[in-house]
């Protein structure tokens, strides 16, 4: 299995459109390959959506591509007058999480993203799992997952809350307990980012 991640900046205050857009175009195109996951960033960079998309293998996402752009699928939306910058990236999922959560976990998520040092995506994953048993009791892990192609080193995960009240409990508490973040014997990581997100209606994941 991979996820493409297509993350998209809009123009100021486009998002509300681009999403109606994108949802009525969706509703024939989901009949070829549906959506993982589409988010909209509400706290981090602004004006910023997401839509992950699952497949097979490479094979697979270019087939269903080309496919895509027959009419009968009225595909792809019509939002180019919305964009400012877009970016394609294929994520690998981790062990811990070989396939996207679905149905309502959050509403709030927390979209962590990770630049790694070349060569420690092996180590990371080996500090996670002696952690991540007891971390995903505190709240549930959606999907942890490192590019294939794109932008290399980069490892995502997507964490759901209840609220941000939520998120901060829970994340003061498993540090005081020392349960969260995982440790390890080297360092792994170069630089960190985040950002919350929420689901759109049409989102599997809301």
């Amino acid at each position: 299995m991979i996820y493409e991640a297509r993350s998209y900046r809009l123009s100021p205050r486009g998002v509300p459109e681009f999403i109606n857009i994108f949802g009525k175009a969706y509703v024939k195109r989901q009949s070829l390959s549906r959506i993982s996951a589409f988010f909209y960033t509400e706290i981090g960079p602004l004006n910023e959506v997401i839509h992950i998309w699952p497949y097979k293998d490479a094979e697979e996402r270019e087939k269903k591509r080309a496919r895509s752009r027959d009419k009968k699928y009225n595909w792809p939306p019509k939002v180019a007058h919305l964009l400012e910058d877009q970016r394609s990236e294929i994520f690998v999922p981790s062990p811990m999480t070989p396939t996207f959560a679905k149905g309502n976990k959050g509403p709030i998520f927390e979209w962590r993203e990770y630049m790694l040092i070349p060569g420690m995506i092996g180590e990371m994953y080996k500090n996670w799992e002696k952690a991540i048993a007891k971390r995903t009791e505190m709240s549930e892990l959606v999907m942890a997952m490192h590019t294939d192609a794109g932008e290399l080193n980069k490892f995502v995960h997507i964490w759901a809350y209840e609220s941000l009240e939520h998120r901060a409990e829970v994340r003061a508490e498993a540090a005081a307990k020392g349960i969260w973040p995982p440790k390890g014997r080297k360092p792994t990581l170069q630089t960190q980012a985040n950002k919350i997100v929420l689901a759109a209606a049409f989102s599997p994941l809301k």
